[in-house]
């Protein structure tokens, strides 16, 4: 559930993304499928695919040999023209391999515009994406632009247990860009959160930033699974947010539709 409701919220909040910029381009450094055999699930599937096809670019990175695949299959099967029977414009590049590479090399090469909206989603599954990255894509446009926008996966559910597990801790330093990283154990979930948030303002100079939860099941059930926090410097930027949010997280059920929001509110609030 949790899985399907992230595609659905990237997917919804990507529709409003464009409805603004009429134009764009997408980065997703975790590309490939979660789940090979459950393709409605996929968020890189569910953007490409989407209507209007005013996403011009797309820099898909994957390191598994068997998403890679996918990935390229999905490449192939794309239309070329939209349901009004207008030809796509789309330009579209699969990177193998370490994704925190990949986006450097990106980066440095000056492909996307000062003026290009850009949205990046870095959908890691706990520690594969390093701070470093985040920061090079923060820092990429210059003062007059709005900032790529970044959409983060934060692993709060099982983020101690990794730690904990962890033999070698250089992957959990790079990942949190500090080496205070075990610092987190003694946090409550929140308090990560709401850390993460602060680092993206203070550090990366965000002029927006939220942690939206996801919840293990609909109407708040089972507890936040993870956080997806969302910066950017877009006017508007979290009120789209919050619309693609109730859109796509939302439960049918009224009762269960006011219980999950005031658990998105207590986890908003609390610290």
């Amino acid at each position: 559930m949790w899985t399907e409701n992230k595609a659905r919220f990237i997917e919804e909040y990507l529709y409003r993304f464009v409805m603004v910029t009429r134009h764009g381009t997408y980065i997703d450094g975790f590309a490939g499928p979660q789940r090979i055999n459950e393709l409605e699930m996929w968020a890189a599937k569910r953007v490409l695919e989407s209507e209007p096809p005013w996403l011009r670019h797309f820099y898909l990175c994957e390191k598994r040999r068997n998403k890679l695949k996918a990935l390229e299959q999905l490449k192939q099967s794309l239309p070329q023209v939209d349901s009004r029977g207008n030809k796509i414009k789309r330009q579209v590049e699969i990177y193998p391999g370490d994704s925190n590479i990949h986006i450097q090399d990106l980066l440095k090469s000056g492909v996307i515009s000062q003026k290009e909206a850009t949205f990046c989603l870095l959908d890691q599954h706990t520690f594969e994406c390093k701070w470093a990255t985040v920061q090079a894509l923060a820092n990429y446009k210059t003062s007059e632009h709005n900032k790529i926008e970044i959409f983060y996966f934060l692993a709060i559910k099982w983020l101690k247990r990794a730690l904990a597990l962890l033999k070698n801790p250089e992957p959990a330093m790079n990942w949190w860009g500090q080496d205070d990283v075990y610092d987190l154990r003694n946090m409550k979930p929140t308090e990560i959160k709401d850390e993460f948030v602060r680092r993206m303002k203070r550090d990366l100079g965000y002029k927006s930033a939220h942690g939206w939860p996801i919840f293990e099941r609909e109407g708040g059930g089972g507890g936040i699974m993870y956080y997806m926090i969302h910066a950017s410097d877009h006017p508007e930027a979290y009120k789209l947010m919050r619309r693609a949010y109730v859109s796509a997280v939302k439960p049918k059920d009224k009762a269960e539709q006011l219980e999950m929001w005031s658990l998105f509110e207590q986890a908003q609030e609390q610290a």
